[in-house]
């Protein structure tokens, strides 16, 4: 269990790219003033990591927000996503210019299969082409299983540096933590909040009385604690300073295993083995 102390701290990927281990999610971030004014926010309060893609549509906000932000390009780590209808060697490269144009950037730090499609091989051979030619400084996917893994590295020439998957207190997949961390692969979190629904958890409200934190902080704190990379959402000024407060203290070990302890198998999401679009 690793003592994680700076919010503007990072894990290093297996290509030595350093990738800051707290971020800012903008899922469901509308395009336009909500996005930019969270992103402005976050970045000014010390966030060095934005996680975006095509599908949330709100690409050109975020790239409005950094650039009116007070820190520089060069400090951020932008993050975006493939779609699984651009997959594909050709529709990938376009899908990339297309998001690069969106953001006003060019180039990304981090590029993702958003999830596992038929087409992801090719998917991938046209992303380590994008990383060969230095526009995107690390590449990884999303949402994949271990078997989805599995087959990408029968064809992958390059390991992917990062796999994003939901991952909460009812979600843990420890299995697939230890198997993404046998092959270097970071492992990244989603839904950290799970919907919202880990406020009704008893136990972490235990904790959070316990260390005298909320029950989000509990939660991140926990994520961080267990090598999981994190990019909890809000687009709230007050919500984005709370939940980075968590480099002030730390769990016992006996409370990093109570909430490993709570895992149940339990989506919020859509299933990897199992979706339709």
């Amino acid at each position: 269990m690793r003592n994680i102390t700076d919010l503007q701290g990072t894990f290093e990927l297996h290509n030595g790219v350093h990738m800051p281990y707290f971020g800012l999610g903008v899922y469901l971030s509308k395009d336009g003033n909500e996005v930019t004014n969270a992103v402005k926010e976050a970045l000014n309060h010390g966030y060095r990591h934005i996680d975006t893609a095509s599908i949330y549509n709100n690409e050109s906000g975020v790239g409005a927000g950094i650039r009116e932000s007070d820190v520089d390009r060069k400090d951020v780590f932008v993050v975006s996503k493939v779609w699984n209808g651009d997959q594909g060697y050709d529709s990938t490269l376009k899908a990339f210019d297309d998001s690069l144009n969106r953001l006003g950037l060019d180039y990304l730090d981090l590029y993702l299969i958003h999830w596992p499609k038929e087409k992801s091989k090719d998917t991938w051979k046209a992303m380590e082409r994008l990383y060969n030619e230095n526009r995107i400084r690390a590449i990884g996917v999303s949402n994949f299983m271990q078997h989805h893994l599995e087959d990408l590295l029968t064809e992958a020439n390059i390991v992917p540096m990062v796999n994003q998957m939901e991952f909460h207190p009812y979600l843990v997949q420890q299995d697939l933590i230890d198997f993404c961390h046998g092959k270097g692969i970071q492992y990244e979190a989603w839904s950290p909040m799970m919907q919202g629904n880990v406020f009704d958890i008893p136990q972490l409200k235990d904790l959070a009385d316990k260390y005298k934190k909320t029950v989000a902080q509990i939660v991140l704190r926990w994520d961080l604690q267990k090598g999981v990379i994190t990019i909890p959402k809000s687009s709230k000024k007050e919500r984005i300073i709370s939940n980075a407060d968590i480099f002030d203290f730390a769990l016992d070990k006996e409370d990093v295993k109570l909430l490993d302890s709570l895992d149940r198998a339990q989506r919020f999401g859509p299933d990897p083995n199992n979706f339709d679009f």
